[in-house]
């Protein structure tokens, strides 16, 4: 007797092991796995810091720098922060990235609700006629009958391979995409109107100065005229004086046709009919901002581009899970209960009851080779997004290099320019002089105005492209893009591990 209870309490234990492991083993599998390879964010070599800096540019943490909102005000311009804001409002190209938002966003939540049982309810009634012939048909059936239903349903997939989570996770990088392309569209189209409002006040500053000119010009045409009369200066003098006027007044009309163009880009940016928008002439000039650029290994945090290059190449990671987990066997599980009859009688009565509770396995066992085909395409939508996100980044640190470069380049060309155009002035202000006492011929005033006329528009043209470049460099630097803002996963953390 003390043998058998012992062994009927051993088998007790066994019994009670194997129950806790039978019920781990569904724990495990209602919790599944994930077939997605671990993911990592692609490696790029990020440089210690900017090349084309040269002293200009100080780096800067990213909360040290720019605004995240407005950045544009730090160019200190009313009309440029009104423009702006009417662009956010207005610009249709910003409303057809918003819509693609808001289409990203509802496929995220169409994938999501994978994740849960679908429940539904049908019913109705019907008058039905069988085949004569119909297989096992008895001789007492009616050839006609009705039916009536009422019935709920449920049915549930268990995700045990991890292909509904992947496909949610790869819907919710999508979704961040989507995010980062807004605000990259966003910054874009910002950038865009502050370039085009730069260069609109840079032809209103030009026209000053050639309207200042015109004026030179045409009291010189009138001196030129009288010395004529007086029969000190030929008529050489008078055709060279009216030839230098009447091109003047050419360049004059070209940077006006060159100013309403801008102003009606400017227009269709903001939403507004080109005939619809004046922007009056302003001859004060904009202060070129001092602009700490970031260190390299904040612009991956503040480019909206590389963010969604980025987030693209986690969901083609994730769609790889989803491709492997084709070869595996699906299992769902399906419930209905309701109540049916022929018409007679209450139709919710006990004895109409009908039910059914069960689970449905499926497996593929031949394809032709359909899903190693899609795991292979999966494999090769990861490579193009890791190596456009390497494109992105590498291009980012271009596009900021370019702009540094370019900004301390034009700053000694500035500088020349203003050395130039101050001497030409001297130079005009001497021929003038001169010619008025009558010691040089008017050749010297024209040739010396003339040089002091393109001298002080090369400077504003230089000026003007200095201010566009810093814009640019903005842009490059990420304008008021802050990667906090797009939450997601560390990219140094695995998300999905190979079971």
């Amino acid at each position: 007797m003390r043998i058998l209870s012992t062994i009927c309490k051993q088998r007790s234990r066994w019994q009670t092991g194997a129950r806790h492991a039978l019920a781990g083993c569904l724990l495990t599998a209602v919790a599944g796995c994930s077939l997605a390879p671990t993911y990592h964010r692609p490696d790029i070599t990020i440089p210690a810091n900017y090349k084309e800096a040269s002293g200009l540019w100080a780096p800067a943490a990213p909360a040290d720098t720019l605004a995240r909102g407005d950045w544009w005000q730090i160019f200190g311009d009313t009309a440029l922060d009104g423009l702006e804001h009417k662009l956010d409002a207005s610009n249709p190209s910003l409303a057809v990235a918003l819509s693609r938002y808001d289409m990203a966003h509802a496929y995220e939540g169409e994938l999501r609700s994978g994740l849960f049982p679908h429940l539904g309810v049908d019913g109705g009634p019907s008058n039905n006629r069988q085949s004569n012939n119909r297989p096992l048909r008895g001789s007492n059936q009616p050839n006609e009958y009705d039916a009536n239903t009422a019935q709920f349903s449920a049915d549930y997939e268990f995700d045990f391979w991890g292909r509904v989570r992947n496909e949610v996770a790869a819907g919710k990088a999508q979704a961040q995409a989507a995010d980062a392309d807004l605000a990259s569209a966003k910054l874009s189209l910002q950038s865009q109107l502050a370039d085009l409002y730069i260069q609109l006040r840079g032809y209103d500053i030009q026209a000053h100065i050639l309207a200042d000119s015109l004026d030179a010009y045409r009291k010189g045409l009138v001196l030129t005229q009288n010395r004529m009369e007086g029969g000190i200066a030929s008529g050489l003098s008078v055709a060279r004086a009216k030839n230098q006027l009447s091109d003047a007044m050419a360049q004059a009309a070209e940077v006006s046709a060159q100013r309403a163009l801008t102003e009606h880009t400017i227009a269709t940016l903001v939403g507004v009919p080109a005939s619809q928008l004046s922007l009056p002439s302003s001859d004060i000039q904009i202060d070129l901002p001092m602009i700490p650029s970031e260190i390299p290994s904040t612009l991956l945090q503040r480019r909206p581009d590389i963010a969604a290059a980025e987030r693209r190449t986690f969901a083609a990671n994730a769609d790889i899970g989803v491709a492997r987990a084709a070869f595996y066997p699906s299992f769902s599980l399906s419930a209905l209960f309701g109540w049916q009859n022929t018409g007679n009688g209450s139709l919710l009565s006990a004895g109409n009851r009908m039910w059914a509770l069960g689970p449905i396995g499926a497996l593929s066992l031949f394809d032709g080779g359909l899903r190693r085909s899609r795991e292979r395409e999966a494999k090769a939508g990861f490579d193009e997004a890791a190596g456009q996100y390497r494109v992105t980044v590498l291009t980012a640190f271009q596009q900021v290099e370019d702009n540094l470069s370019l900004l301390t380049n034009l700053s000694h060309e500035a500088h020349d320019e203003d050395d130039a155009a101050t001497a030409a002035q001297d130079a005009a202000t001497i021929a003038t002089n001169r010619y008025s006492e009558g010691i040089v011929n008017y050749l010297d005033v024209v040739t010396a105005q003339t040089s002091y006329l393109q001298a002080k528009r090369n400077a504003e043209q230089v000026r003007t492209r200095r201010l566009q470049a810093s814009v640019n460099l903005i842009r490059a630097l990420g304008g008021g893009w802050s990667g906090t803002e797009m939450k997601k996963p560390p990219t140094d953390q695995p998300v999905a591990a190979v079971p």
